[in-house]
């Protein structure tokens, strides 16, 4: 059967002539909603008001691929688009009574459509001719009110001569390697590639346990390199770097972050993340707004100083005195009034109020200073340089000669450090466990909970509570918080801490868990002052512990969440065993296989029950070990079960 056909007659989200709207962005409405069933994306084509009463009387609206040349000017949205002479749209007007009816209705295109396109999405792509489709007239909806100026269109990739081929050419490969694997392409008018987004299978599944916070990284973009690379990254559970999707971008504008970030969003499922990082820009800026409005957003760190001397350059302001009192202000003010008093008095003495750019910084102060972001938590991916952040691990692949050809012939070769090493960074957890360096409650307490590198991390600041001193500064009976002025004679710095016995709520102006995820030093010396030695479970992000990939959350008592990962690590080292021994021969695997099986099945009768219960038996006959893994060298399981690549790893990555 043709897939227009089938698309057309699926039924879903029909339109019916009898059927009737209040007004006409009603209307525009349900015929969105009908395209996003049958496969296709949708325009405002034309609408007319009444001389008189001055509303609306008369829309039409339009397949995006309606018409055989560009919209004029004065059309309700002239955005570009691939226009091959469709002719499906509907005609609506309105009644003397207000209501809206449909005049005509045309239902038959002449090109492919792509039924139940958002679904689609969300799986990751059903397959690599309906991937290259739908980037070229997607329905970005949230592209409406940022169309390309005139002076924008026909923008496209600065490519090398069969670049773009061999783009899509080696995507239809790695999808039809992996069916999860996922890419979508912006044309512009000429149908020539303008913007190019995809990610593999274990980018989304890391999006899942670790898209709280995320960083854009348009270094490469920006500094101008061969390649017009953008990177989503974020953070694992062993502080290492998780690739989250890779895009190509022609320039800079509105237009494109929008359609970057929508299309990364749908890609994941139709979320964004919690907290984002991006460089300071104003095209970024609106683009998060408008894509993820309930995402905090921030500007990393390091972009912000990078950019001050040569910002001031002109200016000859660049000198010792201006950065103390620059790193002053931003770094060790611990209050907004603090802050405020600080930098009036540099931009005064330095002579910069009337710069343009430092006014901005001012204007934008609560997305980057930190002394903002008391109740945001960025995971370790806020660091002031960028040669300690994880988005330079990248710099090693990609330098400033890097042409588009060569960055993707590394493309599996990065994803296979990546994998290595952190199934490296698991197996380890699973088989060592960390050394006790004092006898302090709250080390042993996320001795086994935390990951290796988190705890050891942690490990330093209870050390570190040996040398601060804290002093009580006030204490409101009424909302039961106490004020502690914590002396640090390590760094030689003072703190103030907030402890509100009521809510269990600690806040220390170093912002240490704000940044780091993981309680400071000072914040567990007034714990231990105020005779409490267990650390609240909020403090303990789930992100940072070896259940970070547990599909039950990590709350209440966290010797009980202990147990769970002592049980966990138990299973997985009896698991290689078991495997050990399953491999040696046929027999002997068809009985491991057979005991991991029926296991699995019991254990998903007593976790799960109803609908959650047939979720663990279709596990039991499509193990889901490859969800994390894509199609690389990281540790998976053939067909057969037997391993592949796994350099005596096993691919035990989900709880």
């Amino acid at each position: 059967m043709d897939l227009r056909e089938s698309a057309a007659g699926s039924g879903a989200s029909e339109l019916r002539e009898d059927m009737e709207f209040d007004s006409h962005d009603e209307a525009y409405s349900s015929y969105k909603e009908y395209a996003r069933s049958v496969g296709f994306g949708t325009a405002k084509l034309s609408s007319r008001r009444s001389r008189a009463s001055k509303e609306f009387i008369d829309a039409k609206f339009s397949c995006i691929r309606y018409g055989s040349k560009q919209q004029s000017d004065d059309a309700i949205n002239p955005r570009p688009s691939p226009k091959i002479g469709c002719k499906a749209s509907m005609h609506v007007k309105r009644r003397q009574d207000g209501k809206w009816y449909i005049h005509s209705f045309v239902k038959e295109h002449n090109h492919e459509l792509l039924p139940a396109q958002a679904h689609l999405k969300k799986n990751g792509g059903s397959g690599s001719g309906s991937s290259k489709l739908f980037g070229a007239y997607q329905n970005l909806d949230c592209l409406d009110g940022y169309m390309r100026s005139q002076h924008d269109k026909g923008r496209r990739l600065v490519l090398e001569s069969g670049d773009a081929q061999v783009l899509l050419e080696t995507f239809t490969r790695m999808q039809e390697e992996n069916p999860k694997f996922y890419y979508a392409v912006d044309l512009n008018e000429q149908h020539q590639l303008r913007n190019l987004f995809w990610v593999d299978a274990k980018g989304m599944e890391d999006f899942n346990n670790f898209g709280d916070v995320v960083c854009l990284d348009t270094t490469y973009f920006t500094n101008k390199y061969r390649i017009p690379l953008v990177l989503f990254v974020g953070s694992n559970h062993h502080v290492q770097p998780t690739l989250l999707g890779c895009g190509l971008i022609a320039d800079e504008t509105v237009y494109t972050f929008v359609w970057l970030l929508q299309t990364w969003s749908v890609a994941m499922g139709d979320r964004g993340p919690r907290v984002m990082l991006t460089d300071q820009s104003n095209e970024i800026k609106t683009a998060v707004a408008a894509v993820f409005p309930r995402t905090q957003h921030c500007f990393c760190l390091y972009y912000i100083l990078e950019k001050v001397p040569r910002q001031l350059e002109y200016f000859s302001l660049w000198n010792d005195a201006f950065t103390v009192k620059f790193h002053k202000c931003v770094f060790k003010s611990w209050t907004e009034e603090q802050f405020e008093k600080r930098w009036w008095k540099l931009v005064d003495k330095f002579h910069v109020r009337e710069v343009e750019w430092f006014q901005s910084l001012y204007e934008d102060r609560r997305l980057w200073v930190p002394t903002f972001f008391r109740d945001v938590t960025f995971a370790s991916l806020s660091a002031y340089s960028r040669a300690e952040s994880l988005n330079s691990k990248f710099d090693k692949y990609v330098q400033g000669d890097t042409s588009v050809n060569e960055f993707v012939e590394q493309y599996k070769a990065i994803l296979e450090d990546m994998y290595e090493e952190e199934a490296k960074a698991d197996f380890d957890a699973w088989h060592e466990v960390p050394e006790l360096k004092s006898p302090s409650p709250f080390e042993k307490q996320v001795h086994l909970i935390y990951t290796h590198e988190i705890f050891t991390k942690f490990q330093l600041e209870v050390l570190g509570a040996a040398a601060c001193h804290l002093k009580k500064e006030s204490e409101d009976e009424r909302t039961t918080t106490t004020v502690y002025a914590v002396k640090d004679f390590e760094d030689d710095q003072n703190y103030v801490v907030e402890w509100n016995v009521k809510g269990s709520e600690i806040c220390c102006s170093c912002r240490s868990f704000e940044f780091k995820g993981y309680l400071c030093r000072h914040g567990i010396v007034v714990l231990q002052m105020s005779g409490v030695f267990s650390i609240p479970s909020k403090y303990v992000l789930q992100r940072w512990t070896n259940a970070a990939r547990s599909r039950k959350p990590v709350s209440g008592k966290l010797d009980e969440v202990q147990e769970r990962v002592r049980r966990f690590n138990d299973l997985c080292r009896r698991a290689i065993i078991l495997g050990e021994e399953g491999s040696l021969s046929q027999e002997s695997y068809n009985i491991a296989l057979s005991a991991i099986r029926e296991g699995l099945k019991q254990c998903g009768s007593v976790n799960h029950s109803g609908e959650e219960e047939n979720v663990s038996v279709e596990r039991e006959s499509e193990p889901q070990l490859d969800i994390v893994i894509s199609s690389n060298k990281a540790p998976r399981l053939s067909e057969t079960g037997k391993e592949k690549g796994t350099k005596g790893k096993v691919g035990f990555l989900v709880i």
